[in-house]
């Protein structure tokens, strides 16, 4: 069963402290904001990723250099962040994108998402209009659960029957745990059965060699978006990760080349 491997090497332990959205009935959320001029930036990692990762930083440094706003963080379960993995689910995770953005982001904003995180990008996309005016998705996976469903094996089926859970082996060190909530969530927030309405610039950045997310799938998010300005970048045997030097300022030149214009 293909799953989404998304864990990065973590940066050396110099960062500063993270910062802290508490919410009432939630939660609550580590983060890392940098003010700075508009568009600001949001990070959305991907599942089972977080805030430390290599394309975070990058962009966190190239942010800097700018003097742009950025804001980066960890969903419930994940990361510095509160909560347990387990109780999370496409519409949890969701929501902690939906408080950060609307307590720790203001005007115009540009929203990158990796892999799970080109989902959340969607949604919020579809969600907040008004304020989020350009998207750039790296291995973005939308309705990455039916995918995942759909490869299950009985011996999986009958395990989350019985548990409501099954752990997966990882090659990139943790195991990955897929609940029944999960799967059922994902359902109800899937994108490509449908048209998703945004009319501002993306740009999807997606290897030829990712085992995840097949490359195909960037090609059908260009499909079904309304916005005309949609392009695609291949990248011949690029992996999931997309995490390489090469990868990080393909990143940055995108992102760059959106804020300038």
């Amino acid at each position: 069963m293909s799953v989404e491997q998304t864990a990065e090497p973590k940066a050396a332990p110099h960062a500063p402290r993270a910062r802290i959205l508490s919410r009432d009935n939630a939660p609550s959320i580590a983060y890392h904001a940098r003010a700075g001029k508009g568009p600001g930036v949001l990070f959305l990692t991907g599942f089972m990723s977080d805030m430390s990762g290599s394309k975070a930083l990058a962009l966190d440094e190239f942010c800097a250099a700018r003097g742009q706003a950025y804001v980066r963080f960890d969903y419930r379960g994940h990361g510095q962040s509160d909560g347990a993995f387990e109780d999370a689910d496409i519409g949890t995770w969701f929501a902690d994108v939906l408080d950060v953005f609307d307590n720790l982001t203001t005007g115009p904003q540009i929203v990158v998402g990796s892999s799970m995180g080109g989902w959340m990008m969607l949604l919020l996309a579809r969600a907040r209009p008004d304020r989020v005016k350009a998207l750039v998705g790296i291995a973005a996976a939308p309705d990455f659960t039916e995918r995942l469903e759909a490869q299950m094996t009985p011996e999986h089926r009958a395990e989350i029957d019985a548990t409501g859970k099954v752990v997966v082996a990882s090659a990139y060190g943790s195991d990955y745990i897929f609940t029944r909530a999960l799967i059922s969530s994902g359902r109800f927030h899937r994108l490509l059965e449908d048209g998703i309405a945004f009319d501002g610039p993306v740009r999807l950045l997606q290897g030829t060699a990712d085992h995840a997310v097949p490359w195909e799938t960037a090609l059908r998010i260009q499909s079904v978006l309304t916005s005309k300005d949609v392009e695609v970048t291949l990248i011949k045997d690029g992996d999931h990760r997309l995490s390489e030097p090469a990868d990080l300022v393909r990143l940055t030149d995108t992102l760059a080349s959106l804020l300038d214009h």
